[in-house]
């Protein structure tokens, strides 16, 4: 069974970091995408970031690009994503999720992504 469990989240202030994980199990394919996805409350779900587990290429929305930066260790099937100077509109519930189809790239969140975490809400004050 795949399981993707996000940590990481909690209350930053304006200006802070937080460093969210995306711990991966059960799965069976040797070449993936891990994306980041955030869900503010009234909004839809818009992609952060992604990730791919062969290449370690990356892509990032325009709204965190230079503030957030995805990684991988594959040895833990581990996926980070660091944000840095965190604002409120950063403010939502991330989850990852996982994909054997997405590349990174602009068309990457617009697929249906395989599995998802049950994410970590990540608060930020201003």
């Amino acid at each position: 069974e795949v399981q993707l469990v996000e940590s990481g989240g909690g209350l930053v202030q304006a200006g802070g970091s937080l460093r969210l994980s995306c711990a991966a199990s059960g799965w069976p394919f040797d070449d993936y995408a891990i994306g980041w996805f955030r869900q503010a409350p009234g909004k839809e779900r818009e992609g952060v970031s992604c990730i791919s587990s062969s290449y370690g290429s990356t892509y990032y929305a325009d709204s965190v690009k230079g503030r957030f930066t995805i990684s991988s260790d594959n040895a833990k099937n581990t996926v980070y994503l660091q944000m840095n100077n965190l604002k409120p509109g950063d403010k939502a519930v991330y989850y990852c999720a996982a994909s054997v189809v997405a590349r990174p790239g602009p068309f990457a969140f617009g697929i249906e992504w395989d599995y998802w975490g049950q994410g970590t809400k990540v608060t930020v004050s201003s």
